[in-house]
C-alpha cells in the first residue's frame, strides 16, 4: 500500500478526534426551559403515558368499530359421503363469505361510552404524569443551581479554616495558644471539609440524575441560572383549593373513571336484554357434495346467498347477572373515590399555601440571620484591629457567618421548592417554564 502524505494524515487525526471526543467546550448552556422539553421527550414515564393513552384509544376504536359489518371470505372444502352436513356451522361450499354487525345493542352502546371515557381518563392521567416530570426536572435544575452556587463558598470556608489551622498550630508551638485551640481549630477545618464533600456529592449526583431525566452526558451539562423566570408572587386566596379540586388532573382522572364504570355496570345489566343483529352469508356451492342426490338437478343453485337480522331474548342467565352485581360495585367504589381524590387535593392545595407562607417567614429570618452574622464579621474586624478582640473571635464569626449563609441557602431553596409544588397544583408550572429563557 502507498504510503500517505503527512498532510493527509493530520487530517484524518483531526477529523476522528472531532467525532470521537466530546465536544464539552463548545456546549451550549443547559437552560431550564430546555432541560424540562428534553426530559418531557427522553423520560420513561412519558413513553408509557403515551403507550397507555394509545391503548385506551384504541380499546375505544375497538369497541366503537363492532358496528362496521365484519366481513369473511373463506373456504369450506370437504367430501361428502351421504348427505352433506356442516363444516363449522355453513354448508361445504368452494367460497363463503359471511357479514356481521349490531343493529340494536343497548349494551355495546354503554360499553362504547364506557371506553371513551376510559380513553379521556387516560389523557388526563398522562397530564398528570407530565407535570409530575416537569416538577422533578425543575426541582433537580434548582437543587444542582443550589449546590453550585454554594460550593464556591464553601472552598472559601475551607481555605479561612485550613489557614486558622496552621496559624493556631504555630501560636500553639510558640506557647501563645492551648492544645484545646488546636483541637478546635482542627474541628473547624473538618467540619468545613465535610460540608464542602457533601456538596461536591450532592452536586455529582444531582449532574447523574438530571443526566438520566435530559439523556445528556453528564460532562456536558452546564448551568444557567439566568434561564430560570421569576416565581409569580403568592396571594392568600382561600377559594384555591376549591378551584384546584374540580380541575386537577388526578380529580378529572377519577370523574371520568368513575363515568365509565358507571356505563360499564349498566352495560352488564343490558347485556341481559334483547338484541337485534345484521347477519348474511354467501356460498359457491360445489357439485360433489352429493347436492344433486338430494335435490332435482334444476333446483340445484351454486350461488347462494343469505339476508337477514337475528333477534336473541336472553332469558336465563345467571352468571351475567352476577357479573353485572359486581360492576355495580366497580361503579359505587370509583364514585367514591372523587370524593377521597378531592379532598386529598384540596387538603394537599392547604398544606402548601401555608408551607409557603411559612417558608417565606423562615427565609426572612435566614437572611436577616445572615445579614447581622456580616455586621458582627465586619465588627469583629474592627475589634481586631483594634486589639480587643483575638483570632479566635474573628474564626467564630467568620464560622457563623458562613454558616448562616448555608442556612440562607437551604431556606431559599425550600421556599422554591415549595412554591414550585404549588405551581404544579394549580396547573401553572409548565407556563412558568416556558416563561424562561
Amino acid at each position: 500500500m502507498r504510503p500517505q502524505p503527512p498532510l493527509y494524515r493530520t487530517a484524518c487525526a483531526l477529523l476522528l478526534a472531532f467525532y470521537l471526543f466530546p465536544r464539552c467546550a463548545t456546549a451550549e448552556p443547559l437552560s431550564l426551559k430546555r432541560a424540562v422539553a428534553l426530559a418531557l421527550a427522553h423520560s420513561p414515564a412519558a413513553s408509557q403515558a403515551g403507550a397507555d393513552e394509545q391503548r385506551a384509544f384504541a380499546s375505544y376504536r375497538e369497541a366503537r368499530d363492532q358496528y362496521i359489518p365484519q366481513l369473511t371470505i373463506g373456504s369450506g372444502l370437504g367430501d361428502s359421503w351421504g348427505y352433506p352436513l356442516s363444516l363449522e356451522g355453513s354448508a361445504p361450499s368452494l367460497v363463503n363469505a359471511t357479514a356481521q354487525s349490531p343493529l340494536i345493542n343497548p349494551a355495546l352502546r354503554d360499553f362504547v361510552k364506557a371506553a371513551r371515557n376510559e380513553y379521556q381518563a387516560t389523557q388526563a392521567a398522562t397530564k398528570d404524569r407530565r407535570s409530575q416530570i416537569v416538577q422533578d426536572t425543575s426541582l433537580t435544575y434548582l437543587e444542582l443551581l443550589k449546590w453550585e452556587k454554594l460550593v464556591d463558598h464553601l472552598q472559601r470556608q475551607r481555605d479561612d479554616a485550613s489557614k486558622l489551622e496552621q496559624m493556631v498550630g504555630q501560636r500553639v508551638e510558640q506557647g501563645v495558644d492551648s492544645q484545646q485551640a488546636r483541637k478546635e481549630a482542627r474541628l473547624a477545618s473538618a467540619r468545613a471539609r465535610l460540608h464542602l464533600a457533601q456538596a461536591e456529592g450532592a452536586i455529582d449526583v444531582l449532574r447523574s440524575t438530571l443526566s438520566q431525566l435530559t439523556g445528556l452526558p453528564t460532562a456536558s451539562i452546564q448551568m444557567d441560572s439566568d434561564s430560570v423566570a421569576a416565581l409569580p408572587e403568592v396571594q392568600r386566596d382561600t377559594g384555591l383549593a376549591a378551584r384546584v379540586a374540580e380541575s386537577n388532573p388526578a380529580v378529572l382522572f377519577a370523574q371520568q373513571h368513575a363515568l365509565a364504570q358507571g356505563f360499564r355496570a349498566r352495560g352488564e345489566h343490558r347485556s341481559l336484554w334483547p338484541t337485534l343483529d345484521f347477519a348474511s352469508q354467501y356460498a359457491v356451492l360445489a357439485k360433489f357434495n352429493n347436492w344433486t342426490q338430494f335435490f332435482p338437478t334444476r333446483a340445484f343453485e351454486r350461488n347462494n346467498a343469505t339476508l337477514g337480522i337475528v333477534i336473541r331474548f336472553p332469558f336465563l342467565n345467571f352468571s351475567q347477572r352476577a357479573h353485572a352485581e359486581a360492576a355495580d360495585a366497580d361503579a359505587i367504589r370509583a364514585h367514591r373515590e372523587i370524593d377521597s381524590t378531592k379532598a386529598q387535593v384540596s387538603q394537599q392545595t392547604v398544606k402548601l399555601q401555608r408551607a409557603v407562607e411559612q417558608l417565606t417567614a423562615a427565609q426572612e429570618v435566614s437572611q436577616l440571620e445572615y445579614e447581622l452574622a456580616q455586621a458582627n464579621v465586619e465588627a469583629v474586624g474592627v475589634r481586631t484591629n483594634s486589639g480587643t478582640a483575638s483570632i479566635h473571635d474573628a474564626a467564630n464569626a467568620r464560622t457563623e457567618m458562613f454558616e448562616k449563609y448555608s442556612a440562607l441557602e437551604d431556606a431559599n431553596y425550600e421556599l422554591l421548592k415549595a412554591r414550585v409544588s404549588l405551581l404544579r397544583a394549580t396547573g401553572e408550572l409548565e407556563a412558568w417554564v416556558e416563561q424562561g429563557k
